[in-house]
């Protein structure tokens, strides 16, 4: 008897199903193709209502059984099979379905009960045994994180190198997971999945590295770096701003334009609400999502901020659908939410004109036409054999509204795009598009600027130097690491056939020249090319990033950057990364000293300078793709590496955008004697998660700013402020001489015991 047999359901293969469900789409990233075709307007005629009508029709047509992530129709559909299946080999495969949606559900408990029962019945048959072994040793893992990281979650937990408070107080569904893991390993020692996982549970337990049998070891996990920095302090819990929630997306902002930085969240279930949680600019949050009407709007894997009125307060642009384009059930409609000033948001996505029905988590706003209004470009997700969802590109009306300019005969993309991104790479004055697909496509679009008939893009990407060949990518920024005024590419490699516990153990085994959930950083060569560097920047961790995004965490003037990890597969227990930016050069991953790798699944990411002293704090939305994934959020106040100084600029356009998005600044300073310049662009960063718009610039020991020089996007105008004191908050409007000092307090942070935090300045510089 053998637990997978030839067919599951409609003749699916359990195999396909297995890897579908568990491996992370890889059965699905290299069947995207360019086409022409067209799709996803089935819903179109739902525009005429009221967006929570439409959206309880998606909801309806989300919870079906052939959904995936549908979990709870799932398992209502294996029950009802169990009740009339009579064949033993068809309930096999049905029971053991079941208790891996039990798993998706969070039901850890009545899972391993599942499993424990298929694990003896096949007891006799090896590759069905170590099947389903390895399965119930990750339910026993997943039952050790409900009782001791989620029940009884501390600022440790899930942390690697696990320690202190991380360590499970109650042991014994570790123990168990160890027990279980063992066997399997006894019986193919080749399984570095639960190899993996065996290393991390007797971490779990206190006893990693000595009490794990020398065979299983793996050595180095969560080992002291080369290059270490001061750790975080993990404080979302103490500060009231955390969400348990599965994966979604993040922004860091000042949504009422007192100066002081507030929090925006969501998750990708359909059940799941926004929060928002309103700074109260004396070290504490109120939880506003209700009154703000944010909690009524649910769904969104990703979220960005945009002032698409031109009004100055800052509206909200939800992305729906990702990851579900195979049955249609990505078909979700986006939402613009309108900030009406007075601590309330409204959905103006109908009468916006920017409904539509596509599978989409990416996009980037940006003035592409440079008329001082933002517009929206729009990934969306095809793949091939099923139904096309080209991506769009909307123009501002400057009325509320946007026209989607990208049609059939102009500006047709029907690629997995996962990442979109926008900047000057080229420095011509005209944002540029980039876009990451999961196909293994890299695109760049030269904006070839406005004319009488609208606005062009050229494909450049061939002539650019971006091979095809290096497999499916996911997160994607523009950003000037070396600070030479040239924007640079990041991307993260997202192909794999096995589970990335797999590639996790193999790589610290044995490092490899394999390219699978690798950085790669294409530096800027100036004259319309790109090169790869990574290979030389000692990226060669496997980091499986979902989410990425940038910032200066010792405000030395260079970008570090930030990697939020993972895939729905629950095997997928690898922490998130961070890596700091030395000096342009190089990076050098800091993960285990700043005690910010969570074993956890990392989504939306942003930097911003939450507590107002100067330093970049990090906030990460964290949670899987099901039911029983979903996770906490992290806050990492940080501690203040150094004594560098600091600058803290927002910008207010006129001509331009009033948010300034797609301004260019550029610093001179002396750092040490030595001349130096920082480059930065307005943005949000990266392509999922998104962070504060007011530039938090560090200058490293610079007692001056000598020269800030500001390109303003729509305008064109180079507006020069010289002599500049750092370590102060000001605000410069386009066209104005000078600026103006922004009076604003340094927050005071505290546990909930009452503590301040040990390392957290309580000063500002």
């Amino acid at each position: 008897m053998t637990l997978a047999s030839n067919r599951y359901n409609n003749s699916i293969s359990i195999k396909i199903f297995y890897t579908l469900l568990f491996g992370g789409f890889s059965m699905i990233f290299f069947s995207c193709k360019n086409d022409g075709t067209t799709g996803g307007s089935g819903k179109a005629n739902l525009s005429g209502q009221k967006m929570d009508s439409i959206m309880t029709e998606v909801i309806k047509r989300f919870n079906n059984p052939a959904n995936t992530y549908a979990t709870e129709a799932k398992l209502a559909r294996y029950d009802s099979l169990l009740k009339v299946t009579k064949d033993v080999q068809e309930s096999l495969n049905t029971a053991y379905l079941r208790a891996t949606t039990l798993l998706e559900l969070g039901k850890e408990k009545q899972a391993v009960e599942a499993y424990e029962k298929i694990y003896d019945f096949v007891k006799s048959v090896p590759s069905s045994r170590v099947t389903c072994g390895e399965m119930l040793g990750v339910a026993y893992m997943r039952l050790a994180e409900r009782t001791n990281c989620i029940m009884n979650n501390n600022a440790d937990a899930c942390i690697i190198p696990i320690q202190g408070g991380g360590v499970h107080q109650d042991k014994g569904p570790a123990r168990k997971a160890v027990e279980i893991f063992e066997k399997v390993l006894r019986e193919d020692p080749k399984m570095l999945d639960s190899r993996w996982l065996l290393n991390i549970a007797y971490m779990t337990l206190g006893e990693y590295p000595n009490g794990v049998p020398k065979e299983f070891l793996i050595p180095g996990i969560g080992a002291k770096e080369s290059i270490s920095v001061k750790p975080f302090t993990e404080m979302a819990s103490d500060l009231g701003i955390d969400v348990t929630n599965q994966g979604g997306g993040t922004i860091v902002d000042d949504f009422n334009n007192d100066g002081y930085l507030d929090i925006v969240t969501s998750g990708w279930g359909l059940a799941e609400q926004m929060h928002f949680f309103r700074n109260n600019a004396d070290g504490t949050f109120t939880d506003a999502s209700e009154q703000s009407g944010l909690k009524k709007v649910v769904g969104g894997l990703n979220i960005q901020q945009t002032d698409y009125n031109n009004d100055g307060l800052l509206d909200i642009f939800v992305l729906r659908g990702a990851w579900q384009a195979v049955g249609g059930f990505g078909e979700q409609p986006n939402s613009l939410l309108r900030n009406n000033g007075d601590g309330t948001f409204t959905d103006v996505t109908i009468q916006s004109g920017l409904l539509s029905f596509r599978p989409t988590q990416a996009a980037t706003w940006n003035d592409f036409n440079n008329d001082g209004w933002i517009d929206v470009f729009i990934g969306n997700e095809s793949i091939a054999q099923n139904t096309m969802y080209p991506c769009e590109l909307y123009i501002n009306n400057k009325n509320g509204t946007f026209t989607n300019i990208a049609t059939p005969g102009n500006f047709n993309i029907t690629l997995f795009v996962k990442g979109a991104t926008s900047g000057d790479y080229d420095n011509d004055g005209w944002a540029d598009i980039f876009l990451s697909c999961m196909s293994g496509h890299k695109i760049l679009l030269h904006n070839k600027g406005a004319n009488g008939s609208g606005i062009s893009f050229d494909a450049v990407t061939e002539a650019a130097g971006f091979p095809q060949t290096e497999g499916g990518t996911f997160p994607t920024f523009f950003f000037d690491y070396d600070n030479d005024g040239w924007l640079d590419v990041f991307m993260c490699n997202y192909s794999f056939d096995k589970q990335l516990s797999f590639f996790a153990a193999k790589e610290a085994l044995k490092p490899s020249d394999d390219k699978s959930g690798k950085i790669l950083i294409y530096h800027n060569n100036q004259n319309g090319t790109f090169t790869n560097v990574s290979p030389k920047m000692h990226l060669n961790q496997p980091v499986f990033a979902m989410s990425a995004n940038f910032g200066d965490i010792d405000n030395d003037g260079w970008l570090d950057m930030f990697m939020s990890t993972g895939n729905p597969n629950y095997r997928s227990l690898i922490p998130n990364r961070l890596y700091k930016n030395m000096g342009g050069k190089d990076f050098a991953e800091v993960t285990n000293s700043a005690r910010v790798g969570n074993l956890q699944k990392g989504h939306g990411v942003s930097f911003a300078d939450l507590n107002n002293n100067g330093d970049q704090d990090i906030y990460v939305d964290m949670g899987g793709a099901y039911i029983g994934d979903a996770y906490k959020s992290s806050f990492y106040l940080n501690p203040g590496q150094n004594q560098n100084n600091w600058i803290n600029i927002k910008l207010e356009g006129v001509k331009s955008n009033k948010a300034a998005i797609g301004a260019r600044l550029k610093l001179k300073f002396k750092d040490n004697g030595k001349e130096r310049f920082v480059f930065r662009d307005v943005n949000s960063g990266g392509s999922f998660g998104s962070s504060t718009l007011r530039r938090e610039i560090g200058i490293g020991q610079a007692e001056l700013i000598d020269e800030l020089t500001i390109i303003w996007p729509a305008s064109g105008i180079v507006q020069v402020v010289k002599n500049i004191k750092p370590n102060q908050f000001i605000k410069i409007v386009e066209g104005k001489e000078g600026f103006e000092q922004i009076k604003i307090k340094n927050l005071i942070f505290k546990h909930k015991s009452g503590e301040i935090p040990m390392c957290a300045p309580v000063v500002s510089k």
